[in-house]
């Protein structure tokens, strides 16, 4: 982050975990005592929302939110367990049964090269599916709460 690159200065950024620190010297640990840290302005709508913490528990317990999640845990889960049990039946088809897993296909191609190449192509339509789903049934719910959440916190100027 330039600090110069014609924001407000006093902005609260989230992408920048370091500050200027002006004159103040580097804290050594052989020194007595560290420095004390520079005074920090809080945003001004902190003290218009009061407690954000309270905000976040609010949003967090509301129907919206619920909603969010429940359709993230609708599909992440079942996913998930999908693939692993595939991948599973990928190994334990390898160990126990090498007689089934080298019949050949096609040429030089057998069936564990078909089922581990299918492996790829399962990790490829899963993150398609992921994304997909995630684009149709939960962004536009999860953008409204982080609106919410940053016009009632005083966030919205954050970059």
């Amino acid at each position: 982050m330039n600090k110069h690159d014609g924001g407000d200065p006093l902005a609260l950024r989230v992408d920048d975990p370091w500050r200027d620190t002006g004159e103040e010297e580097l804290w050594l640990p052989g020194q007595a005592e560290p420095p004390a840290p520079p005074e920090e302005r809080a945003p001004a709508a902190a003290a218009v929302t009061g407690d954000r913490g309270a905000v976040y528990e609010e949003v967090q317990l509301s129907a919206a939110f619920r909603e969010v999640r429940q359709r993230y845990r609708g599909f992440a889960f079942p996913a998930a367990a999908a693939f692993v049990a595939w991948y599973l039946l990928y190994v334990v088809m390898a160990t126990t049964a090498p007689g089934l897993m080298g019949r050949r296909v096609a040429g030089q191609l057998n069936v564990a090269m078909v089922a581990g190449l299918a492996q790829f192509a399962t990790t490829f339509l899963l993150t398609w599916a992921y994304t997909r789903h995630a684009r149709l049934r939960r962004d536009r719910a999860a953008l409204d709460l982080r609106w919410t959440l940053a016009t009632r916190t005083g966030q919205e100027r954050v970059r």
